[in-house]
Order: C-alpha cells, then structure tokens, then sequence
C-alpha cells in the first residue's frame, strides 16, 4: 500500500495535497484505471534480502508483512471528489543492511506511504520516507509520488509522560514546483497497554501537531501507539485539512482516519 509508507511521521497531509495540485494543472492524464479498494494482504510482497538479528534495546520489528484494520476518508473539493481507506491495510517491515528499517502502509490502492526509521541512541528517529496517491476522474487520473528527509526522533530513552520535542521534515512531489515544511511540536503522552489481537501490549503513545507551509498550508493533528519494545506502529488516529493553491483555483484536502494492528506476528 500495488507495492509500497502512515506509521507516520512526516505527515501524509505533506504530500497529498500535492497531488492535487498536479491534478489541477493536468500535468500527468491516463485512461481510468478503478477506485480506490482495499488492498488484500496476499497481494503484497514480501520482503526479501537482509534480515537483521534481534538485539536488545534496539528498537526493530520482525521483518514481514503485517495486517492493519482501520476506516477513514480521503477528500478534495475542487474538483469534488472522496476515497476511502481500508478497511484492509497491509504493511511491511523490511531491514535495511544499514541497520534501519522500512515501514509501508497500503491504505488503499490509491494510496500508501513508507516510512524509515533507524534505531538511535536507545530510541527510534523517521528519517524520512516516500508517499504515493492516485486519484481517478474517469478520463483523467494523476498519479504522483512525494519523497521527504527528517529530522525527526520518534522515541527518545528516558522520555517521561508530557515531555514534548520539535519535529520537522522537507518533501518534494514528481509534477509539482516547490518544497512543502512540516514542523510541529510532538508529545510523549505516556505509556499504555493496549490489545493487539487478544494479546495485550506494552506501547508508547504520542500526540503529533504540525502545520505544512509552502506549496501547500494546513494542518494535522494525529495520536500514535508505537510497541515499547520493538517501535512497532501500533495505532493511528488522524485528521489533516490543507489548502493549496493551483490554476482552478484554491484546493482543500481533509482526512480522517484510523488504523490498528491486528496481530503483533507478520502474516508471513
């Protein structure tokens, strides 16, 4: 989520919007190739190549594919149109040789982002990641593919509940002139157990705020679940709303969402 990037670090919302830009200017038009649907989680790869030990007090999952529930909504108004995602959402983990780790999400067919994140100093920082969408108009579809760098530790050692930090992240879209910033202050709201299956699970969770200036302005707000032990995403709830201006005029993206992890061991 088609081959692969929420859990979430730089936004979604950074990227999506400017799709719709490219939409706009008509910059890339191709027959219709469907909906938004789901995607099953036996039609995503697997991960092949490196697969790093356990080690203690570094945070990586298992390598695999993975199975996340979840609803929610993608929408523009301009022109109007709206997609949903889920209620399936596959995910792989891939290791990287370098030590860090890839995690993809297929919120639908029309839509996935990956993250990467490298264990650092007893905790877990998002360097970066890439983040595709698709939009349908029959006659018409845009695709686009957006690419970002962070500086953005997502689990620090020794984090006590309220401690609060800066992130921030720079990305650019396949189509579309400019750069769009994410920054925004990121909270440790505590610790938690939480149930993954029938299994309860030790999981940090963090209240997320940006605001995206540059080609794009707007804003998100999201809560995180990562596993205590591994940095596993767990959960999501997000809402993002940004406006971006093109050649019809001023666009708006909103979306809402959830998603949780099923079960903490890979499908396969």
């Amino acid at each position: 989520m088609p081959r692969v990037g929420t859990n979430k670090r730089w936004t979604v919302a950074a990227v999506l919007l400017a799709v719709l830009a490219t939409v706009a200017a008509v910059v890339a038009v191709r027959w219709n190739q469907g909906e938004a649907k789901p995607v099953d989680v036996a039609d995503v790869t697997s991960p092949t190549g490196t697969t790093l030990p356990a080690k203690q007090n570094v945070l990586r999952p298992p390598q695999g594919v993975y199975l996340f529930k979840g609803s929610g909504t993608d929408r523009i108004d301009r022109p109007p149109k709206e997609q949903a995602e889920g209620p399936s959402m596959p995910a792989t983990v891939t290791h990287r040789a370098d030590g860090c780790w890839t995690f993809r999400l297929d919120f639908s067919t029309n839509h996935w982002q990956e993250w990467v994140y490298c264990p650092k100093d007893g905790g877990l920082t998002e360097v970066g990641g890439k983040a595709f969408q698709r939009w349908d108009f029959g006659a018409l579809v845009n695709t686009t593919t957006s690419t970002f760098t962070c500086k953005a530790p997502t689990i620090k050692a020794h984090q006590r509940p309220g401690n609060e930090w800066r992130q921030s992240c720079r990305g650019v879209s396949t189509g579309v002139s400019g750069v769009t910033r994410s920054a925004g202050p990121y909270q440790f709201v505590g610790p938690e157990i939480i149930a993954i299956g029938d299994e309860p699970v030790s999981a940090y969770r963090y209240r997320r705020d940006r605001t995206n200036t540059g080609n794009q302005a707007g804003t998100e707000h999201t809560d995180l679940w990562f596993a205590a032990d591994t940095g596993m995403p767990l959960r999501s709830q997000h809402t993002i709303d940004t406006k971006s201006p093109t050649v019809i005029g001023t666009v708006h993206y909103t979306q809402d969402g959830t998603y949780q992890l099923t079960s903490m061991k890979p499908q396969r």
